[in-house]
């Protein structure tokens, strides 16, 4: 290592972040995306203190080690691309040792909505917080992430009721009617976050503890995310119109909300049958 390098080292990676952080800012990324970029880079320093000497064949050998799903890996991929694109730019190293990472495609997703039985039992035993989470996940399709920033201002009156304002991903916001109890559960609680934060004052908690929360309630298999895909089953099962559910689900492209769709088997089967009566 040479000498510059060392004393890049040297500096503790903390102020590094800090200053990753305000660029990421100053660039106007959401603050979501920026507390991901930043979780994922601190991840990588668990394992490697010294993560400025990392080289590319290190680097591909710690994703490569652990068991995630293809999301959770091009995720990892991008923040770490990122944040060593810019350490090398501003010249905290030389050499950028994750510009020839292997590029991820996506694979193909395949819906899968948790089940009504699970989500009753999960609501049964769940206290108050996490079952108003579930609420959110089940019965308005929000993100771990957008129910975390629930806020009592975005609870609006509409026409026909009431609605929720989403912070959506990518600052996609987007209104979601709410159901009468679930306007009603929402309404009841103080002004202010709907989940706070017990130890940040003024904060809401984080989109990974309401996902810890959520699957702790529903049990071994299952995610904040499949009471997403439940939802979306359920709202295209109503009038089979993909556009209305991309809307509630602030998808950018139909493509996506493809993906968190299940077409009930009986509907397959009526379509057979009636191409077989033709």
């Amino acid at each position: 290592m040479s000498d510059a390098e060392d004393d890049v080292e040297s500096q503790p990676l903390q102020a590094h972040l800090r200053d990753y952080r305000a660029w990421l800012r100053a660039a106007d990324r959401p603050k979501t995306t920026i507390d991901l970029r930043i979780y994922h880079v601190t991840r990588l320093a668990r394992d490697h203190a010294r993560i400025h000497s990392l080289t590319t064949p290190e680097l591909i050998a710690w994703l490569a080690a652990h068991d995630w799903s293809t999301e959770t890996r091009r995720s990892y991929r991008a923040s770490l691309t990122g944040y060593f694109r810019w350490a090398h730019a501003t010249g905290r190293i030389h050499q950028d040792p994750a510009a020839a990472l292997p590029p991820i495609r996506p694979r193909p997703g395949v819906p899968r909505p948790a089940g009504e039985d699970r989500i009753v039992d999960a609501m049964l035993a769940a206290e108050p917080r996490v079952r108003l989470m579930i609420l959110l996940g089940a019965q308005a399709g929000l993100r771990r992430g957008e129910i975390a920033q629930v806020h009592s201002r975005d609870v609006v009156r509409d026409l026909e009721g009431w609605s929720l304002r989403v912070h959506g991903k990518g600052r996609r916001n987007r209104q979601v009617p709410l159901v009468d109890d679930l306007a009603r559960a929402l309404l009841e609680l103080p002004p202010g976050w709907a989940f706070p934060s017990p130890v940040l004052a003024g904060q809401h908690l984080t989109a990974a503890h309401v996902g810890k929360l959520i699957s702790a309630a529903l049990g071994p298999g299952l995610t904040s995310h499949q009471l997403r895909h439940r939802f979306a089953t359920r709202a295209y099962a109503v009038d089979h119109d993909l556009l209305t559910v991309q809307q509630l689900l602030g998808h950018a492209k139909p493509e996506t909300t493809m993906i968190y769709t299940r077409i009930p088997d009986a509907a397959k089967r009526r379509t057979v049958v009636a191409l077989s009566a033709a």
